[in-house]
């Protein structure tokens, strides 16, 4: 069990607090769970623990798609990310997770699930080798894939997930992908898709979908579809799959994609697809210099890989950065501290 620790007050030379927000001589106190203060060190309330350093203080980072049970969750947590959403497990296994990772002493990160994918009969992942039985939700037809909705609402699912991936069998028909956007904005659920193949992402977009899970990279997206695209819809980026440190073809294609989206003004979102190969857990340094790739801002980067800024009220979760990602991003190389839930969990 982690001590109880009723306020901490961590101090830094400098602090990234959200977008637009740099502090020098900066302090993050929390109260309990939750943010009680961010600002200048010399407003900053007492605390029954304060501790100190010449650090870049910045809220923890989130990886907004993982399959966590292909992975290591104290490990992740370790690495400074302190939220994960998994995208796509069978809900036996996925939802208890969840319930057990809002505790506080939980040894990884806070966890939001999708639960299963939806897909078509005998569509992806169904029939993947890294996809235990469950991973793909087969529906047939516009009111069952209606129903298979407002079930993993009711399992309080974080998104519904659909496969598009027309390269590994058949995907749910225009119609079903409707009922599904549908039903899920009717909930308030927001669906994230993951598109593979010609032509799959203006199905995802006509059909209502919020976020692409990967940036696409089977084709070069064309200039109107990517305008389209970030006008509302998100793309998470993901795009280590395709490199592993090397530079390959379908690299060069996500890269494009995503910097033509981001210059177009469309949201950005840090993921890994932690659970695919050999993606470290934790902060991953490659997938933050493939954004550097894509020409991102390094603070849109700082953005992309967090959820919230550091206000009064906001979940206390930060990381302490021996460099200034700001200016450097292989800063996030040098983490020297961790704090989830108002609590400190790694600090080196």
């Amino acid at each position: 069990m982690v001590p109880e620790v009723s306020s901490l007050l961590v101090q830094g030379s400098r602090a990234w607090l959200g977008p637009g927000e740099v502090v020098d001589d900066a302090a993050v106190v929390f109260q309990g769970s939750r943010v009680a203060y961010a600002g200048n060190a010399e407003w900053a309330p007492e605390a029954d623990e304060e501790i100190a350093g010449d650090w870049f203080l910045m809220p923890a980072v989130v990886d907004q798609h993982v399959h966590l049970r292909l992975s290591d969750p104290p490990a992740v947590l370790r690495g400074g990310v302190t939220a994960v959403r998994d995208l796509g497990w069978p809900p036996e296994e996925i939802f208890p997770l969840v319930d057990i990772s809002t505790g506080t002493d939980f040894d990884g990160p806070q966890v939001a699930a999708a639960g299963p994918m939806l897909t078509a009969v005998g569509g992806y992942p169904t029939r993947a080798g890294w996809a235990p039985a469950g991973t793909g939700l087969e529906v047939s037809g516009p009111e069952e894939a209606a129903a298979a909705v407002g079930r993993l609402a009711d399992d309080d699912a974080a998104a519904i997930k659909v496969a598009l991936n027309a390269e590994a069998g058949p995907t749910l028909s225009d119609a079903e992908l409707v009922a599904v956007c549908d039903a899920a904005h009717a909930r308030e659920l927001h669906v994230v898709a993951h598109v593979q193949g010609e032509g799959q992402t203006e199905r995802a977009l006509g059909a209502g979908v919020d976020e692409l899970a990967h940036t696409p990279w089977s084709e070069r997206l064309s200039d109107e579809l990517v305008a389209s695209l970030a006008r509302g819809t998100a793309i998470v980026s993901t795009l280590d799959i395709h490199s592993y440190g090397e530079v390959t073809r379908e690299l060069r294609v996500a890269v494009d994609n995503l910097f033509r989206f981001a210059r177009a003004g469309g949201k950005v979102l840090y993921g890994t697809d932690l659970g695919n190969g050999a993606i470290p857990p934790g902060i991953h340094l490659r997938e933050v210099q493939h954004l550097e790739s894509a020409r991102l801002s390094n603070e849109r980067i700082l953005e992309a890989m967090t959820a919230w800024r550091a206000h009064p009220g906001a979940r206390g979760d930060l990381i302490a950065l021996e460099g200034d990602p700001l200016e450097d991003l292989e800063a996030f190389g040098q983490l020297r501290l961790v704090v989830r839930g108002g609590r400190v969990r790694v600090r080196s």
